[in-house]
């Protein structure tokens, strides 16, 4: 049975645009590395994080950006909101993704494997 896409309402691309610029702000993020994760131009990373311009719901970048946003909420959660300790967990060479999940979320696919591994770790009985 397939599932419906959830709808994007009118606001979600500002909302969204405000919460990547917030996790980048976090996390340490430049311009080029949250550009690499998004697959924007640096230049336009700068115009989304002044407020701007904004993601379009209908892009690749936007679902990118939730991606990313589903990372930082599970990290958020598993590190009890430590953004130093996220920054450290994200920075460090990991055994099993065998590279730092930082290098691992400049593409889609390593985006999505970081986060299906930190959820993994969160669902845990």
């Amino acid at each position: 049975m397939a599932t419906r896409a959830a709808e994007v309402e009118e606001g979600d691309g500002k909302t969204l645009t405000t919460a990547i610029a917030r996790i980048a702000e976090f996390w340490g993020l430049t311009n080029a590395k949250l550009g690499a994760v998004l697959g924007l131009s640096q230049a336009t990373i700068s115009r989304l994080r002044a407020g701007k311009s904004e993601l379009d719901p209908a892009s690749k970048s936007f679902e990118a950006g939730q991606f990313l946003l589903r990372l930082f909420r599970s990290l958020d959660a598993l590190l009890g909101s430590d953004d130093l300790a996220a920054r450290a967990w994200l920075a460090t060479p990991n055994l099993d993704l065998e590279a730092r999940p930082l290098e691992l979320i400049d593409s889609f696919k390593g985006l999505m494997t970081v986060c299906d591994y930190v959820d993994a770790h969160r669902a845990r009985v």
